[in-house]
Parts: C-alpha cells; structure tokens; sequence
C-alpha cells in the first residue's frame, strides 16, 4: 500500500499484478512529499519495535485497513486506485516468483500442476509467501459490507494505458513504467500450464474474483 499526502492518492498493491513497478514509477513522488519524512520515521519506529507500534500500512494491505485506520473524510477524500489481473495468469506468475525467490516452498512440488493442488489445499498449513497470492483480490478492494471502495480498478493486461489514466487522475507527468521482477523462463500464454482439471480448481477458488472483474480462461 503506497500512501501519499501531497497528491491525495492510496495505492492498494495487489501481490503479482505489476505492483513494484508502480511503486517503483511513484517513488519519486515521495521524497517531494513533505509528509514523508514523519511518516518514514513512524514506519522505522515500528519497524524496530517489530510493529507493535502499528503506525506502518503494510505492504500488501487491504484497503480496509487504511479505511479503518485513517479519518474517514480524509480517507474518502483520496483517489484510491488497484490494479488486478486474471487469476490464472497470476497463478503462473506466483509460481515462478516461488521458484526463482523462494524455491524451498516448492519442494515435494516442482511441477506447476502439483505445486497449485497444494497451494489450494484448504487443509496445508498457512505460509505468507504461498496465501498471499490466493488470497481474493476482490478482498482488497471492498469495505466490511461488501461495497467496492476504491474509485479506479486498473488491469495488469493494460498496465501502461491504465497507469497513465491513474497519472491524470493523480495530476502528474506519467513517469517511466519498468518492467520489474519480470521472469524470464515462463511461457507466455498461461493457458499452457493448465490442465482441464487444474483450470477448473483456480475457477472454483477465484469464483467472485472471476465474476466480480470479469475474467475468463482465454
């Protein structure tokens, strides 16, 4: 979740839907925020006390969570923004994010179709690094009765031409957009990890996502 007061925006970072290069493209907005300086110092402070002072919104935060936190003029006041992506593809994507970063997580499960019953396994033992890209990302998006709360659902699909619609919305220059963690030994059309079996337990996982953005296996 990157929050900035100058530029009255909120954004709810997504896991594996293009989220560190947006934060890496709005960086620079940061350092002419005089805001961030007390909120950097506050995010250290809890950081050292292992957050128990919880004045830090984390990283992969809901956006009730900021909801909850801030005054609810000023919350309602930000230009709240996401970005999603189809559930299938993520899927890929986390996957090989795994393998590259975290591949102990996958031993006993090497092959994509394993490794997916596994993550879907409502009985395997909570992980971070596993749930988080699991979890609904409709989730991220939606108040304590169900409501959409965020003003603009951009798509990692159109990444760049939604990217630059947040700049205006935002009043700034769209800066340059890189391309980053982006993994070099995957397919590109995810529809060629899949089995019939293994589409059908992301479609049945991800059903609100599915329904709710509006995404298809093709």
């Amino acid at each position: 979740m990157l929050l900035s007061l100058k530029h009255q925006f909120l954004f709810v970072h997504i896991a594996k839907t293009g989220g560190t290069s947006i934060r890496a493209a709005l960086e620079g907005l940061r350092w002419r925020d005089p805001w961030y300086y007390p909120m950097f110092l506050c995010s250290r402070l809890s950081h050292f006390s292992g957050h128990r002072l919880a004045s830090k919104l984390p990283r992969h935060a809901k956006v009730i969570a900021a909801q909850e936190l801030l005054p609810k003029d000023f919350f309602e006041a930000l230009f709240k923004f996401t970005i999603v992506r189809n559930p299938w593809d993520l899927q890929v994507s986390s996957f090989h994010h795994l393998r590259r970063e975290r591949p102990h997580l996958l031993i006993g499960h090497e092959q994509f179709s394993d490794f997916l019953r596994y993550k879907l396994d409502p009985v395997r033992p909570y992980q971070y690094h596993l749930d988080t890209s699991i979890t609904l990302q409709s989730d991220y998006l939606i108040d304590l009765r169900g409501n959409i709360v965020v003003d603009f659902i951009g798509r990692y699909e159109q990444l760049h031409e939604d990217f630059n619609t947040i700049c205006q919305r935002i009043g700034i220059q769209p800066p340059v957009l890189p391309h980053a963690r982006q993994a070099r030994d995957r397919q590109q059309d995810y529809r060629g990890y899949y089995t019939d079996a293994t589409a059908e337990l992301v479609a049945q996982h991800f059903a609100r996502d599915i329904e709710l953005l509006n995404y298809r296996f093709e």
